[in-house]
């Protein structure tokens, strides 16, 4: 039975990649799949799926006709109202794909809904209230820039989410290697020379 402390770093790994599908539902499918090809992210054997040739052609496809239709004013409003049902599905997944050591996938999966909608479902919102807000300020010419601006930042969510475990590690790693280093020195400078 694994521990609460074992269970957080892939919960929060779960929650931040499903929110990065709250503001893009393809591009950290697309993202996670390249990892997961590359072996940089461990998705469990249910969802290997995610990392096959025809998943990464059909993310990057969607990723690019998400962005570029995310642009254009009367598009946008179109896409968030079909979104608002497929970013809580690109995050559930996301959530399930993470957390496949948790247990097995059919639990995975139902963690993952419980998890990744709701996590995803929050950033949409946002972004939808946001662009509503923008539409009525600016008709809409604003609109092109504020979704570039969640093009950065989805991708940038996405780094970070899998970036800052490995970050924590290496300083772990460094701060164990300094303590060592230190009292080794230590011990060796007490050693009386004869």
């Amino acid at each position: 039975m694994e521990t609460l402390i074992d269970v957080l770093p892939t919960l929060g790994l779960a929650i931040a990649l499903a929110a990065c599908a709250g503001l893009r539902a393809w591009l950290p499918l697309l993202l996670a799949g390249l990892l997961a090809r590359t072996g940089l992210l461990h998705l469990g054997p249910a969802f290997q799926f995610l990392a096959s040739n025809r998943a990464l052609l059909l993310f990057a496809l969607a990723t690019v006709i998400e962005m570029a239709g995310d642009k254009v004013p009367a598009v946008d409003h179109a896409l968030d109202l079909l979104s608002t049902v497929l970013r809580p599905a690109a995050g559930s997944l996301l959530a399930a794909s993470v957390m496949w050591h948790v247990s097995d996938p059919l639990t995975a999966l139902a963690l993952g809904a419980a998890v990744g909608a709701p996590s995803a479902l929050v950033p949409h919102a946002a972004k939808a209230s946001l662009r509503a807000a923008s539409t009525a300020v600016t008709a809409g010419f604003a609109n092109p820039v504020l979704s570039l601006l969640e093009d950065v930042l989805a991708f940038a969510m996405f780094v970070m989410a899998v970036l800052v475990p490995i970050l924590v590690c290496l300083l772990m790693l460094g701060v164990a290697t300094f303590v060592v280093r230190r009292l080794w020195l230590r011990s060796r400078a007490a050693v009386p020379v004869s």
